[in-house]
This record gives C-alpha cells, structure tokens and sequence, in this order.
C-alpha cells in the first residue's frame, strides 16, 4: 500500500467481516502482549482496544500500521480505507427519516418551542437562581504535598483527564485493594468520593470523579494533561522535579501503577537460583529518562530500555528500593516479600 498523507494516516480500515478479530489475536499471539499492553502501543485505551477486537468499530489505519510493525507483519491486502466519520451521513439520514415519518417534520415547530419558552420564562425562569448543572462545584484544593505528588504518579501511570472527569483504572481484583487506597487518598486531597465503575469485559474498575474543578486543578496547578498522555509524551510535572521528597512519592505512584515486581529464576550447574527484580514500564520516553534519573541520583543502579522500561536487577538495589520509595499497593508488596 502507498504511503499515505497525514489526513488519510487518520482514516479507518474496513476488513472483512471477522477479519479485524483474527488480525488483533494474531498480533497479540505473535507479540506475547496483552491486551492493555497493546492498547499502550498505539495509545488507546483498553475499552477502544476491546471495541475494535469485538468488531463495534473500525480500526484507525495508524494504529493498524503499529500493530503490524510490532508484530513484523505487512499491512493486510484485503481491506478498504474509510473517512473517520464515514458513518455520519448515512446515520443521520436514517434519523432525520425516522423523525420525520413519525412527527411529519424534523426538529418539530420553531414557533411552539419558542411560545412554550417564553411562557416558561416569565412564569418561572427569570426568577431563579443559576442552575448548580451550570455552575462549577467548589472544591478542596490542596497544597504541594508528598500525598499530591504520588497522586500525581497514579495519574501518569493509570489515569486519564477528559473534559469533565478524572478516572484511574486498575485491574479488578490482583490492584483491588491499592483501589481502595486511591480512593482514600483522593478523599485526603480534594474531600471528594470517587466512584467504581466495573468493566467485566477488561477485568478493571474506573475509580472516576466527574467534577470539572478538578479537572481544571489537574491541569494548570498539577501539569497533567487532557487526553492521550503517550501521544503528549507526559513528564513528571517541573513543581516536583528537584524535591527528593516529592519525586520519591511521585515514583512510588508511577510504579505502583505502571509498575511490575517479579521474580527472575536461573540455573547454574544444575541448581535453580531466584531474586526479586523491579520494572516501570511507559511509551513516554521523557517519563521513561526522569525516573530512571531519580532512581539514579537515590544512589541505584537502574537500566533504561529507551522506549520500552527502566529496570531494577540487583538485589541490593530493591531492598534499597523498597527501604527508600517503598509502595502502597499490596500486590506489589506480597510479591516482594514472597519467598
């Protein structure tokens, strides 16, 4: 296929019918990646990763062109390019067909819409308050903390702004109880009670505020950003950088999100040996290089795969990690400790 312009890099690729299915199983086979990994490459999130796997929508052609080169596939022969928005005229043609053949207009009467406005205004409108649906709610905005900076470290590990809402996702069981700790520390920050979204289909929970005060407080006094965090190439925010105490904390959040603990096993001469090794992973390569500084200037000895982890082997280097940073998700913790 023909290299393709930036506008036409945004188009959707039509398969054919079950196909779209077959190739993302096929990369995840060929890849060894999950799901959410997956997701992380072509920076989606893990419900539009499902969405395109169930077939309810189309896969964009970048994402495509990432996937194949992930898993050393060529681009498949058989499909079709579509605008973005191919669907909207044929949608919005098959609505404006069903209102029409139901009322015998589409949008209904002008003049009796506007009459019943009016009469509504001056029997009641004008004489009330704004309504608290337009009107941001207040809320607690806290002071440069150690707690604000590991909770800046959750949001650039699993979280995400949109317009109106912040959401941290966790998987549903193995970061169950580190979920009730977000929650907790969420009430500490701002005095606001997150709610739990269940997806059955991702195994996850959404620990989601909707409150645009928050948003807007993430954004201009904490650094975080509104939508996709790889594409944006996020940073640990300038106000902790320089503060051991705070980029400690900040860390111990990234990790304990984006974060694995894991045992390597070996065999010597016929003997099995084991130890606990330490790995953050992140498609941010700026998020990648300052942890991996900070993990430096604590005196470790950390690796940097550029663009992939940063990765802690020695054994004395994760009981340093663990005496210094430490962690507040208990998975993480049993893991460590295990023997």
């Amino acid at each position: 296929m023909a290299e393709l312009s930036k506008d036409e890099y945004s188009q959707r690729v039509k398969f054919q019918k079950h196909k779209q299915r077959a190739f993302l199983l096929q990369v995840k086979e060929l890849t060894g990646q999950t799901h959410r990994s997956l997701a992380h490459i072509v920076g989606v999130s893990v419900r539009t990763f499902t969405d395109w796997k169930r077939e309810k929508f189309l896969i964009s052609y970048s994402a495509l062109s990432r996937l194949c080169k992930t898993a050393k596939l060529p681009l498949p022969k058989t499909i079709e390019l579509r605008d973005k928005f191919w669907y909207t005229p044929k949608g919005s043609s098959a609505g404006g067909i069903a209102v029409y053949k139901k009322y015998g207009r589409v949008g209904g009467d002008p003049e009796y819409r506007k009459k019943k406005w009016r009469e509504w205004w001056e029997r009641k409108g004008k004489f009330n308050p704004p309504s608290s649906i337009t009107v941001p709610i207040p809320i607690k905005t806290p002071r440069r903390s150690e707690s604000l900076a590991e909770f800046v470290g959750i949001m650039l590990g699993d979280g995400g702004i949109s317009q109106y809402q912040i959401k941290i996702t966790l998987h549903h069981k193995d970061d169950y109880e580190f979920g009730k700790y977000v929650m907790m520390l969420i009430k500490k920050l701002f005095d606001l009670q997150a709610s739990i979204l269940h997806d059955p289909k991702d195994s996850v929970n959404d620990y989601v505020v909707s409150r645009k005060e928050l948003v807007g407080f993430c954004t201009k006094k904490l650094g975080l950003v509104i939508g996709n965090k790889i594409k944006q190439q996020i940073d640990i925010p300038s106000w902790i950088k320089g503060s051991r105490k705070y980029e400690i904390a900040c860390v111990r959040g990234l990790v304990d999100t984006d974060g694995s603990v894991f045992t390597h096993r070996y065999q010597v001469g016929g003997k099995w040996y084991q130890y606990k090794k330490l790995c953050f992973s992140s498609r941010s390569h700026p998020l990648l290089r300052s942890v991996h500084r900070v993990l430096q200037n604590l005196g470790l000895h950390p690796r940097l795969t550029e663009g992939l982890d940063v990765r802690l082997d020695r054994i004395e280097d994760m009981q340093l990690y663990f005496r210094t940073i430490g962690s507040h998700n208990p998975k993480h913790l049993r893991t460590y400790l295990k023997r």
